[in-house]
């Protein structure tokens, strides 16, 4: 469908995220992200994503790292790590299935916000912003349903984090 980039020239690289749709179905069908994709929708996008296989322990993201890419991760499960004020890791979440990593740096260009880990063999799909860009001109009803996706995940994000700096907030006040 179109050419892919690589990304992670010390991983194996598995090609094309196609023959991974049915996985992804799976692990899609049981989030709310992506719900409005018809299977067809899926399997295009697929088409523009490149599948990579990373090793338990493998860094994936590095935080302040330049990126133009977002993962979704298949199987397996990564680390959230960032590095406190006195430079020592932080553990800040994980991610399994069905989870999106890298979509700000993905829509900005900035660079990484934290690192990402492999906790075990892990699968992910990759999504650059060259591909994105690709499917909004050639697929646009599907590069709007993308768009629309990453807007939701970062709007819940924030809202999180708007949550968390008021508890933090209201915490200090007392």
């Amino acid at each position: 469908m179109t050419a892919l980039r690589p990304h992670f020239p010390n991983l194996t690289s598995l090609g094309a995220a196609t023959p991974f749709v049915e996985r992804m179905k799976e692990i899609l069908d049981h989030i709310k992200l992506f719900e409005d994709f018809e299977d067809g929708e899926l399997e295009t996008m697929a088409g523009y994503m490149s599948c990579y296989l990373a090793p338990s322990g493998t860094e994936i993201i590095r935080e302040g790292a330049i990126g133009d890419f977002m993962l979704l991760i298949i199987e397996g499960s990564v680390e959230i790590v960032k590095l406190d004020d006195s430079g020592l890791p932080t553990r800040i979440g994980m991610a399994g299935p069905g989870k999106m990593l890298g979509e700000m740096s993905l829509i900005d260009g900035e660079p990484r916000f934290a690192s990402c880990v492999a906790l075990v063999d892990t699968l992910f799909a990759v999504l650059d912003r060259d591909n994105l860009s690709r499917i909004i001109t050639n697929e646009p009803r599907i590069g709007v349903k993308i768009m629309t996706e990453l807007l939701m995940v970062l709007n819940q994000r924030l809202r999180n984090v708007s949550s968390e700096l008021v508890r933090l907030v209201g915490h200090k006040s007392r």
